[in-house]
């Protein structure tokens, strides 16, 4: 369920260890389907178990979303994660990683590798059910 408070999140999450892009994708579901972008985080336990769902930390516009680290890290840190898996979408349907989501992502494992939380992955997913994995990719 999508909650409409400041702190929005799509229930239910896994208990189960994330091994990967696949896996990982089930917890960002949701946001495939909005019709603006929307950039999500998944904090990890040491094992890669989620810590609770995946919570939007931005609402962007139909092609591009604003997202600082900030952001990204504040509930991770709150919650002690180890580390982070984080996700946004293509309303366009495209799901190739533009030169401005590989420039986030590697300021958001910078600023990990200072804080002492991994970035995983960075997934962008499209409505028609499609998936990049930057990490896969090469990008990270």
């Amino acid at each position: 369920m999508w909650e409409t408070s400041s702190n929005q999140v799509y229930e239910p999450h896994s208990q189960e260890a994330i091994t990967d892009a696949r896996l990982a994708a089930h917890s960002f579901s949701a946001i495939a389907e909005l019709p603006q972008e929307a950039f999500a985080v998944l904090a990890l336990d040491a094992g890669n178990k989620p810590m609770g769902p995946a919570k939007i930390v931005t609402l962007g516009l139909l092609d591009r979303n604003q997202v600082h680290p900030r952001e990204v890290f504040s509930d991770a840190l709150k919650d002690r994660a180890a580390s982070i898996i984080v996700a946004h979408n293509h309303p366009s349907g495209n799901p190739n990683p533009s030169s401005e989501d590989m420039a986030l992502t590697k300021r958001l494992v910078r600023a990990g590798e200072l804080l002492g939380i991994k970035v995983l992955d960075h997934l962008i997913l499209s409505p028609a059910g499609k998936l990049t994995s930057l990490r896969a990719k090469g990008h990270m």
